[in-house]
């Protein structure tokens, strides 16, 4: 393992507790109405230290969002859930949703903050699909005449299915109690059209 210099090791530390600092703010308004120097005196930092660290405010809220893709592919692995890949891609369903439901209220905020002025491209599209690539996995239970194509598009589509879900989540057009099944519906939509033909009459069901 390579061991971190004690540069980065401060940088990541910088790094955490503004991030703390944010979602404790969060947790007090839900609206990501903070300045940057509420954030920087909330954190015990500097005035520049979120900037210096981050850049913008909508690079710390994509910062939040990989806290909690980050944390859903923690939960998924130390479950380990059994099965095929339908089974296991509705268990990182499961997952994820009860991630974003632990707390609604900045989990809505840090979605709807994703699209503050500024934001650039981040990595959390790619980590979304790193999540479910692992739940995916070798792709058992699909089609063996797609698996190569299936390999390279679910977990893209089940990425983008679930952050629409959460789109209209935010919005308030479906509520917490719905999240789980309409998370649910939208992934096995996606898997229908790669799954072995004999599997497809029970996931209609």
């Amino acid at each position: 393992m390579v061991e971190m210099s004690v540069r980065e090791q401060k940088r990541t530390l910088a790094r955490e507790t503004v991030l703390d600092a944010a979602e404790r703010l969060l947790r007090a308004d839900g609206a990501a109405s903070f300045s940057m120097r509420e954030l920087a005196a909330e954190a015990g930092v500097s005035f520049a230290t979120p900037f210096n660290q981050f850049g913008s405010k909508a690079a710390i809220a994509q910062a939040l969002s990989a806290r909690r893709i980050e944390l859903m592919s923690e939960r998924f692995l130390e479950a380990a859930p059994d099965g095929d890949a339908i089974g296991r891609v509705l268990a990182a369903v499961s997952i994820a949703v009860a991630v974003m439901l632990e707390e609604p209220q900045i989990n809505r905020a840090i979605i709807r903050s994703l699209g503050f002025p500024g934001a650039k491209p981040s990595e959390v599209s790619a980590q979304s699909r790193a999540l479910w690539a692992a739940a995916f996995a070798d792709g058992q239970g699909i089609d063996p005449t797609l698996a190569d194509v299936a390999a390279e598009r679910v977990p893209e589509q089940l990425a983008i299915g679930f952050r629409g879900c959460l789109s209209f989540w935010i919005a308030d057009e479906i509520t917490d109690a719905q999240l789980p099944d309409k998370a649910r519906m939208t992934a096995l939509a996606v898997l229908m059209g790669f799954v072995e033909p004999n599997r497809r009459a029970g996931l209609l069901s």
